[in-house]
């Protein structure tokens, strides 16, 4: 009987956010306990088995092979500012440990935009770690579309593949593409080898879609080569912009058998390369005034007009508690709106110790200063009722993460009046699923306005109910505006924060 062991370690670190990311906090989707800290052995694997992952997608793997299976650890935490080296040390003491019992293959789910103080790429760090404790074990990668890659990763790995969409609908089946490549390598019918180009491109996170140009016609390239045989595998990366380290970038990467490669992988990646550095331009999103998009969402028809605040992300690191959009919809009198979640326990305190039905004054959110950017907390005076109290839980039903636990922390829904309700939440959480309001008793197809606080993860789960979509740029550490951030350690040049960035495609075989 073969062994497999399967391990994930995931965040995506914006080096600007001033939201902290302990060891505790990476039990995100850990059974949906509110348990601090990573999952490890039976409990990981009680947590990922049947869901949309690629974890889960190895799980299956494993158990299809008939393999014994370990999970020395399940580590996942919202994205925030950078975790502490001691997680990289960890982590690799868990993988390392459970190795030595004997492996004939590593598959690993890892996110690909971590940083943290003293590794610039964490996971490659981890990689190089296992990799010298275990020289020729086969170890295969799923990584985010947000990743950053450097050499030290490409070094050591035998399998890479990345997510192929955004909002990421085919986490599952990108572990399934780098489970079947490694399975095939353990047979002995193939010899992988990854080719990779990183092109200094600090794409805008609203603009890398690959369900929309200029990502699309790339994306699918990569896509239509693998299909066809061509190459093993090809992945395009759109990058994780929000990082102050050197290999932010646009990525290509490529998986050839080195026994029947005759330039296939190279060729394939200069033309992918090729294709976003001509497209440089397009990954540009322009920002707009805050006020100018709620008078369009006013103008609109028939709702639910879905209003996406994405300056203030949890997804990307921010915190979730800065009001100014959802102060500007109500001066411009928008009702029959749910909002949410707002980050802000302290409310949540409140509403419980007064309880269901109760009238509460609340000054809501604002919290978080951000001063990497001058930012300052402004809190919002409300005043409404405890409409609700939840234990913030529920199970994902959209495409994206399917079955996993969701914790929002203990929430409360603040009715305001005028049909505009709130939902409060204790956790930071971005909303990619109806389940964070419905949960709470909020049926957000019922309302002419929907305001949450995303980028496209809510595409996954709210366009099926939505109308119109209004992007808003307001204020916040996950900004659009790249302007803002004062940029010390990334590379340079780098397009577009140097538009004259000359070109540095792969060279052709």
């Amino acid at each position: 009987m073969k062994r497999f062991v399967v391990a994930m370690v995931k965040h995506e670190t914006n080096t600007f956010s001033p939201v902290p990311t302990p060891l505790a906090a990476f039990g995100r989707y850990a059974g949906g306990a509110g348990k601090p800290g990573p999952a490890y052995g039976a409990a990981a694997i009680a947590a990922y088995r049947g869901t949309a992952t690629p974890a889960g997608a190895y799980i299956d793997l494993a158990e299809r092979a008939g393999a014994e299976l370990a999970f020395p650890i399940a580590a996942n935490a919202t994205p925030g500012g950078c975790p502490e080296d001691a997680l990289i040390e960890h982590a690799a003491q868990c993988i390392v440990e459970e190795l030595r019992k004997g492996c004939d293959a590593l598959f690993l789910d890892l996110h690909g935009g971590m940083a943290t103080p003293g590794y610039d790429d964490p996971e490659g760090e981890l990689l190089a770690r296992i990799r010298k404790a275990a020289p020729g074990l086969p170890i295969a990668v799923a990584f985010d579309f947000h990743t950053n890659l450097s050499q030290l990763t490409i070094d050591n790995a035998t399998v890479i593949t990345a997510y192929r969409t955004y909002p990421h609908v085919d986490m599952y089946q990108t572990g399934e593409r780098a489970g079947r490549t490694l399975m095939r390598a353990l047979a002995g019918e193939i010899e992988p080898r990854l080719l990779w180009h990183s092109l200094p491109i600090l794409s805008h996170l609203n603009r890398q879609t690959p369900s929309r140009q200029p990502m699309k016609d790339i994306m699918d390239r990569a896509i239509a080569a693998e299909a066809a045989g061509t190459v093993l595998n090809a992945s395009v990366l759109g990058c994780f912009p929000l990082a102050d380290i050197p290999f932010v970038g646009m990525h290509g990467i490529v998986v050839v058998d080195a026994r029947r490669d005759r330039g296939e992988g190279q060729r394939l990646l200069h033309e992918l390369m090729s294709m976003a550095w001509q497209r440089r331009a397009d990954f540009v999103f322009e920002v707009e005034p805050v006020e100018r998009s709620i008078a369009h969402a006013r103008s609109l028809g028939e709702g639910p007009v879905l209003l996406a605040d994405h300056g203030d992300v949890a997804g990307s690191g921010g915190s979730t508690d800065v009001m100014a959009v959802l102060a500007e919809a109500l001066r411009q009198k928008l009702t029959d709106m749910c909002v949410g979640p707002i980050w802000d326990p302290a409310a949540v305190a409140t509403m419980i110790a007064a309880g269901v039905g109760a009238r509460v004054e609340l000054a809501l959110g604002g919290r978080t200063d951000a001063p990497a950017i001058g930012l300052v907390g402004a809190p919002l005076p409300l005043a409404g009722t405890v409409r609700r109290i939840t234990d913030g839980r529920f199970t994902v039903t959209a495409p994206m993460s399917t079955g996993t636990s969701q914790h929002l922390g203990r929430c409360a829904v603040l009715d305001i009046g005028q049909g505009n309700e709130i939902v409060i939440s204790s956790e930071r959480h971005e909303p990619f699923d109806t389940g964070c309001f419905t949960h709470a008793g909020i049926d957000p197809a019922r309302k002419r306005f929907i305001l949450i606080k995303s980028r496209q993860h809510f595409r996954a789960g709210f366009e099926p109910i939505i109308r119109h979509v209004v992007m808003v740029s307001g204020p916040g550490i996950t900004t659009s505006d790249y302007s803002q951030y004062p940029w010390k350690r990334v590379r340079r040049p780098i397009y577009p924060l140097d538009p004259d960035t000359p070109s540095n495609l792969p060279a052709l075989p």
